[in-house]
């Protein structure tokens, strides 16, 4: 019997997970074996889990499931340097060259597990299965316009925190806007196509935010694009990849520029192929806003785990496209995990 184990993020500030209680229930009906863990921050009632039928395990257990368990959570492990001997499912962010990706994989190397990266769960033409892509692109535009507003008063972007619903973060925002009157930045998004793309578009278009929406045959020239910095707001939804222009480069901290916030939603600072080349470390829920330069001001914001700033739309949503894909466990070194795999096999 295949045994899918869910385990408690570790991360602050983290309270989604990628099963709820009713697609969970259809894995025991299908044949699963499912254990929970219990969390102090997940969005989701243990107890939904446990009417269900799901086995209940203590936070942090994970560590002393059977060898056979598959390990599902969404953001990283403890960094404790503990070899890895479980099946893992989660985003490791291991495969572009970031250094922290190294020692993920080193761990599972010295443990003689196996790292099914969500990032890579994709189908026979390469799209990824099941992705947070349009709460982060929601919630990544929703920060950069908090950065926005606190340069107009003269500050830094306070902590940001989570909603209990879109429409509470849409009536904060839209209360902080109304106190500056009529005024509203402009924003250029690239890989406005994309579902990060679209759910930033929503985002500004529901602040009445002038967006310009770029995508692949925008930047096929390979840049420079000089139209990033004539708007206030950048909002990148491009994963690093070979061959990914340069969307900022260093020197445009002293051009002349109209554009004062970066919001870097797709997030790899650290990649050798980051098309935003002004910073080198993601921000935080705490410190939302890297200030970059002062005359004129310029601030990145980069969080890596925006959707979470939504919990509950983001689960539902992810959980509903992953299910299908969880479904096929049983069958783990075929179709999307057998290609996550090959992923793994080659970066070890």
């Amino acid at each position: 019997m295949t045994h899918l184990w869910v385990r408690s993020e570790s991360r602050s500030h983290e309270e989604r997970v990628g099963v709820t209680p009713q697609g969970a229930a259809k894995l025991i009906a299908a044949g699963y074996q499912v254990t929970v863990e219990e969390s102090t921050q997940r969005i989701l009632s243990i107890a939904d889990y446990a009417a269900v039928g799901c086995a209940i395990a203590p936070e942090f257990s994970w560590v002393d499931a059977p060898d056979n368990a598959i390990i599902f959570g969404l953001k990283e492990l403890p960094e404790d340097g503990s070899p890895l001997r479980h099946r893992h499912i989660m985003f490791g962010h291991a495969y572009k060259g970031q250094p922290s990706g190294k020692i993920l994989l080193d761990r599972f190397q010295a443990g003689g597990g196996t790292l099914y990266d969500l990032e890579y769960l994709t189908d026979d033409a390469g799209r990824r299965v099941a992705a947070f892509g349009y709460w982060a692109g929601y919630a990544g535009a929703a920060v950069a316009l908090m950065c926005w507003l606190a340069q107009q008063n003269g500050a830094v972007a306070a902590p940001v925190k989570a909603y209990a619903s879109a429409n509470h973060l849409l009536m904060e925002l839209q209360e902080a806007l109304m106190a500056l009157g009529t005024e509203r930045p402009t924003a250029l998004i690239i890989g406005a196509l994309g579902r990060v793309g679209t759910g930033a578009a929503d985002l500004c278009q529901a602040m009445g935010v002038a967006t310009t929406k770029w995508d692949l045959a925008e930047t096929a020239s390979g840049g420079p694009f000089p139209q990033v910095l004539a708007h206030d707001i950048f909002l990148n939804c491009i994963l690093a990849r070979p061959g990914t222009p340069v969307f900022v480069p260093a020197g445009a901290k002293v051009a002349p520029r109209t554009l004062s916030v970066i919001g870097d939603i797709a997030c790899d600072p650290d990649s050798d192929f980051s098309p935003v080349k002004v910073y080198d470390r993601t921000t935080t829920w705490d410190e939302p806003a890297l200030r970059v330069h002062d005359q004129p001001v310029l601030d990145v914001t980069a969080i890596d785990n925006l959707p979470s700033m939504l919990p509950a739309e983001s689960s539902e949503d992810f959980a509903e496209q992953l299910l299908p894909h969880l479904m096929t466990l049983d069958a783990i070194n075929a179709g999307v995990w057998g290609r996550a795999k090959g992923w793994f096999d080659r970066a070890t």
